[in-house]
């Protein structure tokens, strides 16, 4: 058994739970992340209210909190990966949006047009398209397993009175599989949906780039040098490892496996993806924008200038986030 959680459920979450839980009365963290982030009536992700930026009714903030900046340094950074293709040709799609938002909104992009879709949206995704994602992979729902006395157990839910608790049980046949020699209590929260959604989008007829800005690491690093999990929630800009509380009003996340999200592109017929991280992903493919902007700008410390430190500088969101990126011309003919 795991340790008890003090959090008091809703009364409306406390039925959802008991609906979906299993004939044990455990649910998988999967499953409970799923209902905690994406339930059409209590999920955090639908919920309508504003939980990305720097006001104190928010959570997180991210790149995007940066302005009309971060959209126009990716775009000039897809025009350069184009290369000699033609940007007016291809559709940007941002997946993951927050409602009324995307990066290009306030952007003067060159692409054909600009579109967004939102969590639960059909992904539609056919011809020239730039695929981009921000923090999309990380909001995907994970398994969590823990090593107790030579071998893994799995971390579910249960609901005890009013109150969750963590449980472990024997887990499901592992894929992938789960290192045999790590030490006692060594903790992996295991990404797989986020490769699965990878599939899904490489899945789709269309041709372009795909780039995902996230945090990640590799299977090796998740499975071998990261002993106490990467899971953690958010809820008014304070990180906690408390996963089970508020339900439906804190941010759940774990790193993503790049590995993961790269063999699915290469599976879908993508060029071999380049892996990034943000300060030298905009450093490299969006050099003339900078030098022009940073010459604009060098008389004065102005809120652009912050905007361009903060998403670039290795003590802020530079070396935080990583970008993966990779091309496809060609779509595959179906088997």
């Amino acid at each position: 058994m795991g340790s008890l959680t003090p959090s008091i459920l809703s009364p409306e979450f406390s039925d959802i739970f008991r609906t979906h839980r299993d004939t044990d009365g455990v649910m998988p963290f999967d499953r409970f992340m799923e209902l905690a982030l994406y339930h059409p009536q209590f999920g955090y992700y639908r919920r309508s209210r504003t939980r990305v930026g720097r006001g104190e009714d928010t959570d997180f903030y991210t790149a995007s909190t940066s302005g009309p900046v971060f959209g126009e340094l990716v775009a000039a950074a897809v025009v350069t990966l184009l290369g000699d293709r033609d940007p007016k040709d291809f559709t940007f799609i941002e997946i993951g949006a927050e409602p009324a938002g995307g990066i290009m909104k306030a952007v003067n992009h060159p692409f054909k047009l600009a579109s967004t879709r939102y969590l639960g949206d059909p992904l539609d995704l056919n011809g020239p398209c730039v695929v981009f994602s921000n923090e999309l992979f990380d909001a995907q729902p994970f398994r969590r397993m823990v090593r107790r006395a030579g071998g893994w157990r799995e971390l579910g839910v249960a609901l005890r009175g009013d109150r969750l608790v963590e449980v472990e049980r024997t887990p499901p046949p592992s894929d992938p599989e789960l290192p045999a020699d790590v030490p006692e209590n060594y903790r992996i929260d295991v990404p797989l949906a986020a490769g699965r959604l990878a599939a899904t989008i490489a899945g789709e007829p269309w041709t372009g780039l795909f780039i995902a800005f996230d945090y990640g690491k590799s299977w090796l690093e998740l499975s071998r040098h990261t002993p106490n999990g990467t899971a953690r929630a958010y809820h008014r800009h304070t990180l906690s490892g408390d996963l089970l509380d508020r339900p439906g009003e804190q941010d759940l996340t774990c790193h993503i496996c790049w590995d993961w999200l790269a063999a699915a592109l290469r599976d879908g017929g993508f060029t071999e993806p380049a892996i990034e991280s943000q300060e030298a992903f905009f450093v490299r493919h969006a050099s003339r924008y900078l030098e022009a902007a940073l010459h604009s700008e060098a008389a004065r410390f102005s809120p652009r200038k912050h905007s361009l430190m903060q998403l670039l500088h290795p003590a802020h969101l530079g070396q935080k986030f990583q970008v993966l990126h990779a091309s496809r011309d060609e779509v595959q003919n179906s088997p």
